[in-house]
């Protein structure tokens, strides 16, 4: 027997557990449908385990996308002050770290917690996997856990980021057969991987951070630069990861701070018997000062070898081979084009009842609870337009 609904939500990640519960608020029937066993999985493992679940400044500039005004209304009809809000009301204790990121005292758990109470009401169908799609008065779903249907149906079943936790294309699959344009999916928010040279002295480096600023163009970010076995990850990287195309490098100043062409020389004057990877180790972690100090005493070294020395670590060129994938990315660029979408609501311009909401959709954030916000506010829009 099929069953009916005034909508149906495929995906129970964060845009979809919100997008239900505002569903709900507003007296929909409402059924949401997952294929993995648990709701929010990713949510559970994001921010260490304590969910950066939004940012106190969110704007347009903090998105990829091709259109980059398309994420303006969304965001501004459901702000992180709504979602602050929703968080204290739960009496959910968080803290506030660097660059406005907002995360959880205690456990994404509680998050998590607050998307399910929100959606109470709403039907739940876990390891519930899509077979078919039909569309004619309405959509007709056919799952592995019975046949529905609705005159609304909401795709939120995220990117291609992360496959051990259940990412696949389908959202891409249903877009195009509704005749929607898709951006090609790439890993975005991931590690960098180096080969050759660059690979043989980043990896006795292994495990050292160090606070950087990289540049790709007009775009920098100035936060940790992480070097692994492979390559390059902390934020900083994974910030400039999401805009680099294949084979285009980027610049890392290993020390923002200051200008080390200058105040190498300068130290040379005042400190002419130290050794350079003792001068260079006030300025950057030991290890680091160390791979570039295969020199002996100040004094030794011609003022033009310090001066480049000190230019080349403000601005060290860096080209990478590729990245980490979906496995490491932790979010997809790319995906439903908004083209083809109504921004006030998410909406299929050419297909009433048919929405896109979160990572699916061609917006993907920076680092730090960006993303978050685009799935709360895409979900609100949506859940409002059901």
């Amino acid at each position: 027997m099929e069953q009916t609904y005034d909508v149906i939500i495929v995906g129970a990640g964060a845009a979809g557990l919100f997008c239900a519960g505002t569903a709900v608020a507003r007296g929909k029937r409402v059924l949401v449908l997952e294929h993995g066993a648990e709701a929010g999985r990713k949510i559970l493992i994001s921010g260490g385990g304590r969910c950066n679940f939004t940012n106190r400044d969110v704007s347009a500039a903090n998105f990829l996308s091709a259109n980059p005004h398309f994420c303006k209304s969304a965001l501004a009809q459901f702000t992180p002050v709504d979602f602050l809000a929703l968080v204290e009301q739960a009496g959910i204790a968080w803290h506030e770290k660097t660059l406005g990121q907002l995360f959880c005292d205690d456990s994404a758990r509680q998050i998590l917690d607050l998307l399910l109470a929100r959606a109470a009401g709403t039907d739940m169908r876990l390891n519930a996997r899509v077979q078919n799609i039909v569309h004619d008065d309405c959509f007709r779903v056919e799952t592995t856990r019975g046949m529905f249907a609705a005159p609304a149906l909401v795709v939120a079943t995220g990117g291609l980021s992360i496959p051990k936790l259940g990412a696949t294309g389908f959202a891409y699959e249903v877009a195009k057969r509704f005749g929607l344009k898709i951006i090609p999916p790439r890993p975005a928010l991931v590690p960098l991987t180096f080969s050759g040279e660059d690979l043989a002295w980043m990896q006795p480096l292994a495990g050292v951070s160090v606070a950087a600023r990289v540049q790709a163009g007009k775009r920098g970010f100035a936060e940790n630069l992480l070097f692994t076995h492979r390559g390059l990850s902390g934020p900083a990287v994974l910030q400039i990861s999401s805009y680099l195309a294949p084979g285009q490098g980027f610049m890392a100043d290993f020390c923002p701070s200051t200008r080390l062409d200058a105040a190498l020389p300068d130290a040379k004057t005042r400190r002419p018997k130290a050794e350079l990877k003792t001068i260079l180790a006030e300025y950057l972690p030991a290890r680091l000062a160390a791979h570039f100090a295969n020199a002996g005493r100040m004094a030794e070294l011609p003022d033009k070898t310090l001066r480049a020395l000190g230019a080349r670590l403000n601005a060290y060129p860096l080209t990478p081979t590729g990245n980490e994938g979906f496995v490491k990315a932790e979010v997809t660029a790319g995906g439903v084009d908004t083209e083809g979408l109504d921004s006030k609501t998410c909406g299929a311009k050419n297909v009433p009842g048919l929405f896109f909401i979160g990572e699916a959709v061609d917006v993907t954030g920076w680092l730090g609870g960006y993303n978050f916000q685009w799935a709360w506010a895409s979900g609100h829009a949506a859940g409002k337009a059901v």
